[in-house]
């Protein structure tokens, strides 16, 4: 399968005009202090310019009133939209939403859709995505959280940890126990539940980035289901089947963060390349130190090979789709959280305590890249999933298959003839 490194004209000019509109649109926003409201009010009208430009909700189908683009063109949109952490929502491809739009999309009902997935795509209304549970790393089939039937209703009790946009959800996608008896990939279904649905108590939660929980577009939460009773109908997909559902959702959606990752990265690049050229110390320019020299060079190099990897990988979901990628998304995962900490940690390093203060996004876009090691599936969860998975092409030897003795031994055992007679071998 070829591999074609080139972007048609027509899409390389809808990056460019996204990259124009973060600049003089969206970075602005960044700096007035906006809470939750205020920003949802003033990036109100910046999403309908989106729509009308055909950028909207790049993530799904056209039927969905998306745009179809495929993985890889989607990276490339979202490179341009990781450079601001507002943009995505402004896009109308925003964590949570977009994954929770796509899974209503796959498993829905008709009535769900109807219900649910329009006013999300509509961007009217918001949505969390309650799956993790705390004490339970990343082992799903450690989850507590029961969803009984009684008569027409599912009744949730449980206690869900880390859930976005919790406090601000309209819609919680909860998944719970309903099949405690079945095998452990298949003990889980998911739920369609209202966010004011009577029994949910949310306790929103401080993060190392913005230990207030005051960011304009995140909010995470732990949630208590207390007797929560929905209608049997806001089954999502078939009993058991949130574990398959999950990995579905989360596996593509790793593409989205890793490319966005590579945005944070250009940014952070230019704020450190720029500080090289500005300040002097010790008798000459930082761009003329060798270890800056050495910053901006690793760092270059370490944008473009995750950037390539994480393209690779889009590439091959488009080609054979995300289960037979796996190996790649676990890889571009682990890659790229730690080269966004790397270039981001030498941006902060080469501005000093100017970097270390509030006057330079560096701090809280360094704070926030601790995370990225963790969501999605921790890094070394990852690193596990890729190892095996190369190993099983490799079996055990008695004797390396690159054993020189032996490759030698072989080798004067085919050519003997030819080495004891070389007259007649010519």
């Amino acid at each position: 399968m070829a591999w074609d490194f080139s972007t048609e004209p027509g899409f390389a000019a809808e990056l460019d005009w996204a990259r124009s509109f973060l600049e003089e649109e969206i970075y602005p926003l960044e700096v007035l202090d906006l809470d939750h409201a205020s920003f949802r009010r003033l990036a109100r009208p910046l999403q309908e310019r989106v729509k009308e430009r055909g950028l909207w909700a790049a993530h799904l189908d056209p039927e969905l009133g998306g745009q179809g683009f495929g993985q890889l063109k989607l990276g490339l949109l979202h490179e341009v939209l990781g450079r601001s952490e507002l943009a995505p929502f402004v896009f109308g491809c925003q964590a949570p939403d977009s994954g929770n739009a796509e899974l209503i999309a796959l498993a829905g009902t008709e009535e769900q859709k109807r219900r649910w997935l329009d006013p999300l795509l509509d961007g009217r209304i918001l949505s969390a995505f309650a799956m993790t549970e705390q004490g339970t790393g990343s082992d799903p089939r450690q989850f507590t959280t029961r969803a009984e039937r009684d008569g027409d209703e599912w009744v949730i009790t449980g206690r869900k940890w880390m859930v976005g946009n919790a406090s601000r959800g309209d819609l919680h996608i909860v998944l719970a126990v309903t099949e405690p008896d079945a095998d452990p990939h298949r003990r889980m279904s998911m739920l369609l539940v209202p966010g004011d649905a009577p029994g949910i108590r949310v306790r929103d939660l401080g993060l190392m980035n913005d230990p207030g929980g005051e960011n304009p577009v995140w909010a995470h939460g732990e949630v208590v289901y207390d007797g929560v009773r929905i209608p049997a109908d806001n089954l999502l997909g078939a009993r058991g089947e949130a574990f398959t559902l999950a990995q579905r959702r989360l596996g593509p959606g790793r593409i989205h963060h890793c490319m966005r990752w590579i945005g944070v990265c250009r940014r952070a690049f230019d704020m450190l390349a720029e500080r090289a050229v500005s300040i002097s110390v010790h008798g000459g320019p930082l761009a003329d130190k060798q270890t800056v020299q050495n910053w901006v060079a690793d760092s270059a190099a370490s944008i473009e090979s995750a950037r390539l990897l994480t393209l690779h990988t889009a590439w091959r979901i488009d080609q054979v789709g995300a289960p037979a990628a796996r190996t790649e998304i676990a890889m571009i995962k682990y890659h790229g959280a730690q080269v966004l900490h790397d270039v981001l940690d030498r941006a902060v390093q080469i501005h000093g305590s100017l970097g270390f203060s509030t006057d330079m996004p560096l701090e809280q876009m360094y704070r926030w890249s601790r995370a990225a090691r963790i969501y999605d599936g921790p890094d070394e969860v990852h690193r596990v999933s890729v190892a095996r998975r190369l190993l099983r092409d490799y079996a055990p030897t008695d004797v390396p298959t690159e054993h020189v003795p032996t490759r030698r031994a072989a080798a004067l055992a085919r050519f003997a003839d030819e080495l004891e007679h070389p007259l007649m071998a010519t």
